[in-house]
């Protein structure tokens, strides 16, 4: 929920933590001895097993909210106080102090962390004939960086989701619009709507799948009436993709109620709201349907054929640790000496 606060940019960025966050990311929080936690209520999404989270570390949790301090993990520090605050308060004290950085104890640290980013935790098999979701994602965030609007995001709920989060950086703030773990299907669109009111200049793009996109289709409708021209950049592989994967990797492939037999025309569809309906069956399609998009002036569905069967990692079962990840075959070995 918070991507984009810290820039992507940064070389110091690990990405996003937890049950689908970067191999780095997950393994720095396991492995660290200190951690501040700034106004994040620690869901299960993020923590995990919690009698594993961060196991070794002295927790630090600022929160405006003290019911949110102690929900879900215990700390040992909490702080009830408005972030920006609490913020300056220990800049302060630093500074008061005179405290200075261990420079050979961070050296030590980010060799070790250089160590986990080695793994490539993010690396999928690239096919010229079928789309990776991930390949349309990334030439997705090749051409919104080329346009000199600014550029929001919102998602609906699933492995799409997680892509998004996973291959669109954000550098900064309130550009990244999801419902987390509230997991509430049909809420990219609305939330394009309202953004691109907002931000009528903007590029605004929902990054949806084929079945959370059909919760509210009726909002093209509002789209259409109130001339926002959103972009809905709809990952189609014809499942709900993360029923599918838990059914695949968790439940013994025992696959139930997950494949959509009855899809629309997501072309037709949008062309009957008074809308713009695109296609991509190939990765050959990918650019010129995505440049095509980004010109147009009314709203405009994407639908982008990819593969059924590719799945979301690295990924934390439930009930898991941080350092119990499920990685992609595709992932680089990784020597657990290291660690």
């Amino acid at each position: 929920m918070g991507l984009g606060a810290y820039p992507a940019n940064d070389k110091q960025w690990l990405g996003m933590l937890g049950m689908h966050g970067t191999f780095e990311a997950n393994w720095a929080r396991h492995d660290s001895d200190v951690m501040i936690n700034i106004g994040a209520r620690v869901e299960d999404r993020v923590t995990g097993r919690t009698d594993k989270f961060s196991p070794n570390s002295q927790k630090i949790h600022v929160d405006i909210d003290p019911s949110s301090i102690n929900k879900n993990i215990h700390v040992n520090n909490p702080i009830v106080a408005d972030a920006t605050e609490a913020l300056r308060a220990m800049l302060d004290v630093w500074k008061i102090r005179k405290f200075k950085a261990d420079q050979a104890a961070s050296k030590k640290w980010w060799s070790q962390i250089d160590e986990w980013r080695a793994k490539n935790c993010l690396a999928y098999k690239a096919d010229d004939k079928i789309i990776k979701p991930q390949y349309a994602l990334e030439r997705l965030r090749h051409f919104m960086d080329q346009d000199p609007r600014d550029g929001y995001v919102t998602t609906e709920v699933g492995q799409h989701q997680m892509w998004a989060a996973q291959f669109l950086p954000f550098n900064e703030p309130n550009r990244w619009m999801t419902s987390g773990g509230l997991g509430t299907m049909g809420y990219g669109l609305p939330a394009a709507i309202g953004t691109q009111i907002a931000h009528p200049d903007a590029l605004v793009v929902d990054v949806a799948g084929e079945v959370s996109i059909l919760m509210n289709i009726q909002e093209m409708s509002t789209a259409v009436q109130y001339r926002t021209p959103v972009k809905i950049f709809i990952l189609n592989n014809q499942w709900m993709g993360m029923v599918r994967q838990w059914q695949e990797l968790l439940h013994g492939e025992r696959y139930s109620e997950s494949y959509s037999e009855s899809l629309p025309d997501f072309v037709k569809l949008a062309e009957a709201y008074g809308g713009i309906g695109l296609r991509a069956e190939t990765p050959d399609d990918l650019d010129g349907v995505i440049q095509e998009m980004m010109k147009t002036d009314r709203v405009t569905i994407v639908d982008v054929c990819v593969d059924q069967k590719e799945n979301c990692f690295p990924m934390i079962p439930s009930g898991k640790a941080h350092n119990e990840m499920i990685l992609s075959p595709d992932a680089d070995q990784f020597d657990k000496s290291l660690v």
